[in-house]
């Protein structure tokens, strides 16, 4: 067991700070602190020893130079089983520090902010993770806490073993400690490396049901020392526990759902969108989408910009589905769901969602990982290049911009048709591009949907005219796609035999 007898309190985030003082007080721990730390808990009438006075050192360097000091590391680092130790302790008249609380300088939102270089580099703590270092080393004999997280638990130790904690809770404070030291430094050294030097520290949030396939287990993560976020912090309000393959589609519906601001529904299976309708209302919305491929729909997710209510949900209430994601449920959609035990409800943050910002994607492969920038945004839609002798009309175009906003998110090779409130045939995955566009189609003539008068998309160039001919002769009447093809000039001819109006892009979205 690990006695608590006399802490050390340096803390950037003073949340819970109080509550822990006032824990230790309570056990009779003497409490040394830096700084507006001290400052903190003197105003709240604790008894606390400032560090100066207890090394004897006053701060220099504005505040550079607190806690590197003997008193300090020799309290953290003696070993109180090892006799040389204890007589140097002896000797140097040095006192063991039995608790370490610590949060670093928030270097990480600094450097977030976008403050000048000068504010970024006094954003980078010396003392405090000089100090984790030398306790979680020691950690058999220290506890080190670098999370207001782990106050409570460590809170619920000390009582019920009257004023210590277990060796192996510190033990396991000690590895939390150096994954922050880790987490941290390397957010340091990408910074001075220009992003060039990257090191991902995860911690684990929970055990999914099961990987891909029943037979294999599955856990989602976080980059740790960060709040949970976005998917990670969705609530499930109900049904049974999410599988990995839930995360991907509900990951891959979200994505889709921020491209728009009406309200919209979208349903995904399999990582594919089979369907996506907006309107005025969200009832409207999911009723346009299920029109689009009510087969495939069954066993998917459905997610909404807006809340879930009773009109909505009954549309939903006899259909067999996975999860459906709405930023909030109203009690009367609740009640409808309710008979469903196994149907998963999340809510996710809107506003969040709405804006996420540029970020890196990790994917591994035999050997080592890739990694690349998030496909984020379309500015494209507002410099679109007309390259036919007609351009859209107004509803063409609405529609073009839709049936695009989809298409970049179906799996590669994706063509999509749609009209302006909703997608109509949808083709993903193919190893051809002619492939995509045939099978988009035989879905929206499976569904007993016209694509006359319809507009089509397609995620990269047309290498041969073979896919627009299957489109125009379907009856879609104006497309989109970002050309760069050396065949552009045959794929645009076709264009303009059909009266078709053809717009360009210059960027496209594969999705492998």
């Amino acid at each position: 067991m690990i006695e608590i007898r006399r802490a050390l309190l340096s803390v950037s985030d003073k949340t819970k700070l109080l509550d822990l003082a006032r824990t230790l007080i309570r056990r009779n721990i003497q409490l040394i602190a830096s700084g507006g730390t001290a400052k903190a808990i003197q105003e709240a009438g604790f008894p606390v020893t400032p560090v100066e006075d207890w090394t004897g050192h006053p701060e220099a360097m504005e505040g550079r130079i607190k806690t590197l000091h003997p008193r300090i590391h020799g309290g953290l680092l003696a070993r109180r089983d090892n006799a040389g130790d204890l007589a140097d302790m002896q000797r140097l008249g040095l006192q063991p520090i039995d608790l370490l609380v610590v949060n670093f300088y928030p270097f990480e939102k600094t450097l977030a902010s976008g403050k000048p270089d000068e504010d970024i580099i006094e954003a980078i703590d010396v003392g405090g993770p000089s100090m984790v270092r030398a306790a979680a080393k020691n950690g058999i004999h220290v506890v080190v806490l670098t999370d207001p997280a782990q106050y409570e638990e460590f809170a619920a130790l000390l009582d019920e073993h009257e004023g210590k904690v277990t060796e192996e809770f510190g033990k396991q404070c000690a590895a939390r400690a150096f994954a922050r030291l880790v987490t941290y430094d390397s957010a340091i050294a990408s910074w001075l490396n220009k992003g060039s030097f990257q090191t991902l520290t995860l911690s684990q949030i929970r055990e999914l049901r099961y990987g891909e396939n029943p037979h294999q287990s599955a856990s989602i993560y976080m980059k740790s020392g960060t709040d949970p976020a976005g998917l990670v912090a969705a609530e499930k309000l109900s049904g049974k526990q999410l599988s990995y393959n839930n995360m991907l589609d509900a990951d891959g519906a979200l994505k889709l759902l921020r491209e728009f601001e009406q309200p919209a529904a979208v349903i995904v299976k399999h990582v594919t969108p089979c369907g996506v309708g907006v309107s005025d209302s969200v009832s409207e919305a999911l009723a346009l989408a299920l029109e689009t491929d009510r087969v495939s729909a069954f066993g998917g997710i459905v997610a909404l910009n807006r809340e879930m209510d009773r009109q909505t949900a009954e549309i939903l209430s006899e259909m067999f589905l996975e999860i459906i994601l709405a930023p909030s449920f109203t009690p009367q959609a609740l009640e409808i769901f309710a008979k469903k035990k196994m149907l998963r409800l999340l809510t996710f943050d809107w506003s969040e969602l709405q804006g996420l910002v540029a970020s890196r994607e990790l994917r591994a492969v035999w050997g080592g990982y890739l990694m690349q920038d998030t496909d984020l945004g379309l500015p494209e839609l507002d410099q679109l290049q007309v390259v036919t002798k007609r351009s859209p009309t107004s509803a063409e175009l609405d529609a073009l911009k839709l049936a695009w906003k989809v298409c970049k998110h179906v799996r590669s090779n994706a063509i999509v048709f749609a009209d302006s409130r909703h997608t109509l045939g949808i083709g993903a995955g193919q190893m051809s591009r002619v492939d995509s566009a045939d099978l988009a189609v035989r879905k929206a003539v499976a569904a007993k949907l016209s694509l006359s008068g319809s507009v089509c998309a397609s995620d990269a160039f047309f290498p041969f005219r073979d896919g627009l001919d299957i489109a125009a002769k379907a009856g879609a009447t104006a497309m989109i796609q970002p050309g760069g093809s050396v065949r552009d000039e045959e794929v645009m001819a076709a264009a303009n035999e059909y009266n078709m109006a053809m717009v360009f892009t210059g960027r496209r979205h594969f999705r492998h």
